[in-house]
């Protein structure tokens, strides 16, 4: 396999990872709301608790999963970069948190690394991609 098809491979599978991990909590959403709440502690009080939850985590999970198959395929940097503002700002947020309210727990240290790690991957493509000259995606 030639050095820009395994670049290419790498970038479609981390988008495409991405968007399976944000699916996994999407549907979660969208069968049962307090699951996702269950997994930081919190109880839903209300139906509009429930719509929110839905919303934001069904509704708007499903619409990055979405435009992540279509970045994979169609603009791959572009699907990159999307998942280094993704994962960064997911990052950014829980650092902010150390900072304002003190240290995070087990969940929170552990989605911390995943999402810094993740976004340094996508980071670490762009960088070859640019560096082997690719533009857009190519056939794997």
């Amino acid at each position: 396999m030639t050095r820009t098809k395994l670049i290419n491979a790498s970038a479609i599978a981390l988008i495409l990872f991405s968007a399976f991990a944000i699916l996994s909590v999407s549907v979660m959403a969208f069968v049962n709301p307090q699951s996702v709440m269950d997994l930081v502690q919190v109880k839903l009080p209300n139906t509009d608790a429930y719509s929110s939850i839905r919303g934001v985590y069904g509704g708007v999970g499903l619409t990055i999963v979405v435009t992540l198959i279509y970045l994979a395929f169609a603009d791959t940097v572009k699907g990159l970069v999307f998942l280094i503002l993704l994962w960064g700002f997911y990052a950014l947020s829980r650092f902010i948190t150390m900072l304002v309210d003190g240290p995070l727990g087990a969940f929170g240290q552990q989605w911390l690394l995943t999402e810094s790690l993740l976004c340094l991957l996508a980071v670490m493509l762009v960088v070859l991609y640019r560096q082997a000259g690719i533009q857009k995606t190519m056939a794997v």
